[in-house]
């Protein structure tokens, strides 16, 4: 009992020993640091008024590309639903409604990825790199060139990622290397056409999709995500299909 104890003890001192050196390594570069400066304590109070536990050791982030909206959920624990902590400004879009399928067609993604790369030495002050393209994308985009280097960034300008403001990404940015301190290696990112509860998004899409039955079917099958999350607040098991198709459990 002793034994198991004492490597229950070492375990945790581990795993904070692993969450510090991650976030180490992020105030290592001078633009990160700064922002961990200036809005860690702001993040705190935040949290500490909305009910939270800083920091969230888990982050969930869902994007709707005609609501120009982007959230942050956080929870502590698996064993927890997910509590929305704020909802940002998407403050410039390129593109239109519907999936990336090729390089150069400025559009931003739709569909269920996760944060692959932090890199604050960024052009767009601070960015959050996503896998697109993921095994969907590789399926049903271009074979040759699907197109790639997709971020949530600063700045407010885009080609085809998702930007907010500095200070925005600056706050998302932290709340993600917590997480993936903590042992979150995949954040998820899920990113939708539109709000499917929102009535006067739902009929734009309808008016912009008309003659495109296959667009409305993948929106669609991606709309089950979004269901399911409304109703637990907490993600289903998603799958690939052989035919690239999101799949729900």
């Amino acid at each position: 009992m002793k034994y198991l104890f004492t490597v229950l003890l070492l375990f945790s001192f581990y795993c904070r020993l692993q969450a510090q050196n991650f976030v180490m390594q992020q105030r290592s570069n001078m633009r990160a640091a700064l922002a961990f400066y200036d809005k860690e304590d702001t993040l705190k109070k935040q949290f500490e008024k909305a009910g939270l536990q800083w920091p969230a050791k888990q982050i969930y982030i869902r994007s709707f590309k005609y609501d120009s909206q982007l959230e942050v959920w956080v929870r502590n624990s698996s064993k927890e639903a997910y509590k929305l902590f704020k909802t940002y400004k998407v403050c410039a879009l390129s593109g239109a409604l519907g999936p990336k399928r090729v390089e150069g067609d400025y559009q931003v993604p739709e569909g269920f990825y996760y944060i692959n790369e932090f890199k604050p030495t960024s052009n767009y002050h601070l960015a959050l790199g996503l896998n697109y393209p993921n095994a969907s994308d590789a399926m049903l985009s271009d074979s040759v060139k699907p197109g790639g280097d997709i971020y949530i960034h600063g700045s407010c300008i885009t080609v085809g990622c998702i930007p907010i403001q500095n200070e925005q990404i600056e706050e998302v940015y932290i709340m993600a290397a917590y997480a993936k301190s903590y042992g979150m290696d995949f954040i998820p990112v899920h990113i939708f056409p539109v709000r499917y509860n929102v009535p006067k998004s739902v009929d734009y899409f309808l008016k912009v999709s008309n003659e495109d039955k296959m667009y409305q079917k993948f929106a669609i099958n991606i709309k089950e995500v979004f269901d399911y999350f409304e109703l637990h607040k907490k993600l289903p098991i998603i799958s690939i299909n052989k035919k690239g198709e999101y799949v729900v459990f």
